[in-house]
């Protein structure tokens, strides 16, 4: 039972189904988030319930059981930068659906390539704005605030403190782990 639950990868006879449902979700969110700044719940609720069930239907009830282990697991993270208002919401569902579909391998390599991608584009954006060092040195400065005496502290600046729409990186993410991994079911003969 084990195996199924940390395993995190979607059966060979869901993968193609699965990972292409999440990809179309994931480019259908990441066109939304760049034009309205929104990710609606429509793209992300039924797959958080599709997921289990399609699992469970095809593989049993330790598929389904699997999939909602995914959803803890890759939620941890997502959902407490939520609560602490470090990301959006449609961001965090969008984390979860794709977890809830392709599983906790899949759901935790995208969420890395995800922030990878999003930092890159952070640091681009803010190279290209000129505010680059200054913000970085903000950064490093923020990062001592802990264990610097009360009287040498500074709150952080609302320019550090800007959240990042994370659509097209998470579409980026998920695209990379999907190549990556699964090369030979989708370009057979070239690997």
């Amino acid at each position: 039972m084990s195996e199924i639950l940390l395993n995190g990868g979607p059966s060979p006879q869901l993968a193609p189904w699965v990972l292409g449902l999440a990809l179309v979700l994931a480019a259908t969110s990441a066109i939304t988030d760049y034009r309205t700044g929104h990710i609606p719940n429509w793209i992300t609720i039924p797959p958080l319930f599709l997921g289990p069930i399609l699992h469970g239907l095809v593989d049993g009830a330790e598929a389904a059981l699997a999939s909602l282990v995914a959803m803890v697991i890759c939620g941890a993270v997502p959902v407490l930068m939520f609560w602490r208002q470090g990301m959006h919401g449609g961001d965090t569902k969008l984390f979860l659906a794709i977890a809830a579909l392709c599983g906790t391998s899949v759901g935790l390599e995208s969420q890395l390539l995800t922030f990878i991608v999003g930092a890159i584009y952070a640091m681009g954006r803010l190279a290209w704005e000129g505010k680059l060092f200054a913000t970085l040195g903000r950064t490093f400065y923020l990062g001592l605030n802990p264990i610097l005496p009360k009287a040498w502290r500074k709150a952080p600046s609302p320019e550090l403190m800007q959240k990042l729409r994370l659509g097209g990186a998470i579409f980026a993410g998920l695209f990379l782990v999907v190549i990556g991994r699964y090369q030979n079911m989708l370009f057979p003969g070239l690997a």
